[in-house]
């Protein structure tokens, strides 16, 4: 039986829950989601709870088991909560800054990198080397945040590019002397 599939998911006080055909919505403070899970899954509201149950041991029932499980606690979490994922800008002369809807950042191209936030998502640049991308649904901000990451990764020489706030980069030792010219 999959440990975190049999768990059941608790639903907090404010949030609203409807399941129709497997479809299921979740309406919070901080907005609602809706998710199609997989017809093979079976998924019940009792006593302020979800449970998610399979059909069968057969190897997908096993991994949609413990997936929909999963969906399911980011979606009441999104929607309590929130999700945010924090970057960081490395580098001289990189740095980013908010105009309206647009998030501009300066990474050392011969232009700006010009990226319109995504609807349900809203991105804060509190300081020019520090940008946090908030939102209720966990994949669309993992997405987002991948995506500026995207434009210019950490290099391993001098950190310089965009990290995740808690990633850490393996750094490499740079060219030795070597032999010189005779």
């Amino acid at each position: 039986m999959s440990r975190i599939g049999r768990m059941p998911v608790t639903i907090p006080a404010g949030v609203d829950v409807k399941l129709k055909d497997n479809t299921l919505t979740v309406k919070g403070a901080k907005g609602t989601l809706e998710k199609e899970f997989h017809k093979d899954m079976t998924i019940k509201i009792e006593n302020g709870k979800i449970l998610v149950e399979r059909p069968s041991d057969e190897k997908q029932h096993r991994a949609l088991h413990g997936l929909t499980r999963s969906l399911i606690n980011n979606m009441v979490t999104g929607v309590t909560q929130g999700f945010e994922k924090a970057l960081d800008i490395n580098g001289v002369g990189y740095r980013a800054q908010k105009q309206g809807k647009k998030l501009v950042l300066t990474l050392g191209y011969s232009h700006p990198v010009e990226m319109e936030e995504p609807a349900g998502i809203t991105v804060d640049v509190p300081a020019q080397n520090k940008i946090i991308v908030k939102g209720i649904d966990k994949q669309v901000v993992g997405e987002f945040a991948a995506k500026i990451r995207s434009k210019r990764e950490p290099e391993p020489y001098k950190g310089k590019g965009i990290k995740y706030e808690t990633e850490i980069i393996r750094r490499k030792e740079g060219k030795t002397g070597g032999k010189g010219k005779k």
